[in-house]
């Protein structure tokens, strides 16, 4: 297939285009700077010039495609609001140049829905829908092209995609903040759970899911289930060499920043139906294993 893969120079979507063209697939891939667009041509995809702003790129890239992995996101903490505005945007772009076609559009979504008191599973529907939702409730809205006559598919990472060389997100943040400060944190009696994947699992589980996933699917890349937030805290500590310490719930904000609320949340999910449907099995380094050896300690 010829796909069209947004966030294609991005943590999770190089390693998609790699798996993508490693199993035959053709990539056309997003690229808003110079420095984007020589990473993905280096890796031997087609560049295509944009970024979410410009819907005119989106729909171009989606006309010429066989498919489309949206991964890209705008991550703009200072200013949430806009960033789902952005995505919905994108999202209903690609919904009027596919209607109609059967073509897959896989989007990149999140577990990290709270509240459930057990683990989210791909049949629990994502509270998040509506322009001012979460993400632009882009997950529900994208679901709901199947009526349109697309093939939807709901692509949930783990808080946590972690691997050797690269990785700016959360647990990067909480590494940063322990060296900073000086105590590997976690909230409360950090019994709340996260969950984990390998960028290298997750990018196949996409390779799979573009290829086998049924319309109106949900998917969930995670490989670990629930890790308890303070063996994350004390895994970093000893990688870092600092002590580990229980934060006061009223006191995360201030130790942690924007991300003490995300840290606090008690947020496991399953991959049992996902890893039947796609034959998926992650087999790279835990969470753990890849902190103790090195990828979040300064070199």
């Amino acid at each position: 297939m010829r796909v069209f893969v947004t966030g294609a120079s991005g943590w999770i979507g190089s390693a998609v285009v790699d798996e993508l063209l490693a199993n035959g697939h053709e990539v056309v891939g997003l690229a808003r700077s110079d420095a984007s667009a020589a990473a993905v041509e280096s890796k031997g995809a087609v560049v295509q010039r944009g970024d979410l702003d410009d819907l005119d790129s989106l729909r171009a890239g989606a006309e010429q495609a066989d498919a489309v992995i949206h991964l890209a996101f705008k991550h703009d903490f200072d200013n949430y609001a806009a960033s789902g505005v952005a995505e919905r945007a994108a999202v209903e772009a690609f919904g009027d140049v596919l209607e109609g076609s059967g073509r897959a559009l896989l989007l990149a979504s999140g577990t990290a829905i709270p509240g459930l008191g057990r683990p989210l599973t791909e049949a629990d529907a994502s509270p998040f829908s509506g322009p001012d939702a979460m993400r632009g409730g882009s997950e529900a809205l994208a679901v709901s092209f199947v009526e349109r006559g697309i093939r939807p598919v709901a692509l949930r990472f783990a808080p946590t995609v972690h691997g050797q060389g690269g990785d700016h997100g959360f647990v990067a943040v909480l590494a940063g903040i322990a060296q900073r400060t000086g105590v590997a944190g976690y909230v409360g009696d950090g019994t709340n759970r996260w969950t984990a994947v390998h960028r290298l699992d997750v990018a196949t589980m996409v390779r799979l899911a573009l290829e086998k996933a049924p319309a109106g699917s949900v998917v969930h890349g995670v490989a670990e289930e629930g890790i308890e937030t303070r063996v994350i805290a004390a895994a970093l500590g000893e990688a870092l060499g600092v002590p580990t310490a229980s934060i006061a719930p009223e006191e995360a904000a201030a130790h942690f920043g924007w991300i003490g609320g995300f840290f606090g949340l008690d947020v496991p999910a399953s991959n049992a139906r996902t890893r039947e449907l796609l034959g998926w099995e992650p087999t790279h380094p835990t969470l753990l294993e890849d902190i103790a050896a090195g990828a979040y300690t300064p070199r």
